[in-house]
Protein backbone atom coordinates (compact mmCIF):
# COMPACT_ATOMS: atom_id res chain seq x y z
CA UNK A 1 0.00 0.00 0.00
CA UNK A 2 2.33 2.87 0.70
CA UNK A 3 5.11 1.36 -1.33
CA UNK A 4 4.19 3.64 -4.10
CA UNK A 5 3.60 6.50 -2.26
CA UNK A 6 6.55 9.37 -2.45
CA UNK A 7 5.85 10.80 0.93
CA UNK A 8 5.95 7.41 2.36
CA UNK A 9 9.36 7.22 0.94
CA UNK A 10 10.53 10.37 2.28
CA UNK A 11 9.26 10.05 5.77
CA UNK A 12 12.52 9.87 7.57
CA UNK A 13 13.87 12.83 5.55
CA UNK A 14 10.43 14.80 6.95
CA UNK A 15 10.21 13.82 10.58
CA UNK A 16 14.13 14.99 10.60
CA UNK A 17 13.18 18.33 9.06
CA UNK A 18 10.29 18.71 10.89
CA UNK A 19 11.89 18.12 14.33
CA UNK A 20 15.45 20.09 13.53
CA UNK A 21 12.93 23.08 12.00
CA UNK A 22 11.18 23.06 15.55
CA UNK A 23 14.04 23.09 17.12
CA UNK A 24 15.83 25.90 15.16
CA UNK A 25 12.79 28.34 15.90
CA UNK A 26 13.33 27.80 19.47
CA UNK A 27 17.37 28.43 18.89
CA UNK A 28 16.54 31.36 16.22
CA UNK A 29 14.13 32.59 19.48
CA UNK A 30 17.04 33.04 21.84
CA UNK A 31 19.40 33.68 19.30
CA UNK A 32 17.58 37.16 18.53
CA UNK A 33 17.28 38.03 21.89
CA UNK A 34 20.82 37.51 22.67
CA UNK A 35 21.98 39.37 19.47
CA UNK A 36 19.30 41.47 19.52
CA UNK A 37 20.27 42.92 22.69
CA UNK A 38 24.54 42.75 20.85
CA UNK A 39 23.08 45.07 18.55
CA UNK A 40 20.41 47.45 19.98
CA UNK A 41 18.57 45.81 22.65
CA UNK A 42 15.15 47.34 21.84
CA UNK A 43 12.20 45.04 20.77
CA UNK A 44 12.10 46.05 17.43
CA UNK A 45 15.88 45.23 16.95
CA UNK A 46 15.26 41.72 18.92
CA UNK A 47 12.56 41.22 16.55
CA UNK A 48 13.88 41.69 13.21
CA UNK A 49 17.03 39.61 14.10
CA UNK A 50 14.57 36.96 14.88
CA UNK A 51 12.70 37.12 11.81
CA UNK A 52 15.85 36.84 9.72
CA UNK A 53 17.27 34.29 11.67
CA UNK A 54 13.76 32.37 10.94
CA UNK A 55 13.38 32.88 7.49
CA UNK A 56 17.03 31.60 7.06
CA UNK A 57 16.19 28.29 8.55
CA UNK A 58 12.67 28.31 6.74
CA UNK A 59 14.41 29.02 3.58
CA UNK A 60 17.27 26.57 4.53
CA UNK A 61 14.70 23.90 4.95
CA UNK A 62 13.38 23.83 1.51
CA UNK A 63 16.71 23.49 0.40
CA UNK A 64 17.44 20.96 2.32
CA UNK A 65 14.27 19.05 1.58
CA UNK A 66 14.97 19.89 -2.50
CA UNK A 67 18.56 18.58 -2.22
CA UNK A 68 18.75 15.72 -0.10
CA UNK A 69 15.47 14.19 1.55
CA UNK A 70 14.93 12.09 -1.90
CA UNK A 71 18.53 10.00 -0.66
CA UNK A 72 17.66 10.27 3.35
CA UNK A 73 16.50 6.25 4.12
CA UNK A 74 17.80 5.92 7.65
CA UNK A 75 15.77 5.95 10.41
CA UNK A 76 15.37 9.15 12.77
CA UNK A 77 17.43 9.26 15.28
CA UNK A 78 18.77 11.89 17.82
CA UNK A 79 21.44 11.80 15.72
CA UNK A 80 20.50 12.29 12.94
CA UNK A 81 18.09 14.81 14.10
CA UNK A 82 21.04 17.19 15.04
CA UNK A 83 22.28 16.83 11.54
CA UNK A 84 19.29 18.37 10.20
CA UNK A 85 19.37 20.96 12.51
CA UNK A 86 23.15 22.09 11.96
CA UNK A 87 22.37 21.27 7.95
CA UNK A 88 19.24 23.93 8.52
CA UNK A 89 21.77 26.43 9.86
CA UNK A 90 24.55 26.14 7.99
CA UNK A 91 22.79 25.16 4.70
CA UNK A 92 24.65 27.90 2.35
CA UNK A 93 27.89 25.79 2.64
CA UNK A 94 25.69 22.72 0.87
CA UNK A 95 25.09 24.61 -2.24
CA UNK A 96 28.83 26.08 -2.50
CA UNK A 97 29.50 22.54 -2.20
CA UNK A 98 27.58 21.85 -5.05
CA UNK A 99 29.01 24.46 -6.98
CA UNK A 100 32.64 22.96 -6.33
CA UNK A 101 31.40 19.41 -7.10
CA UNK A 102 33.46 18.16 -10.10
CA UNK A 103 30.54 17.38 -13.49
CA UNK A 104 29.63 13.85 -14.05
CA UNK A 105 31.40 11.25 -15.68
CA UNK A 106 29.85 10.94 -19.07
Amino acid sequence: MYENDPLWKMRHALIGLALALLLSVLLAALAGRLLGDLVGGEYGTRVTVYGLLLLHVVVGAGVLFAKVARHETRPVTPGRVLMWLGSLWLWPLLLLGARKAPPPAD
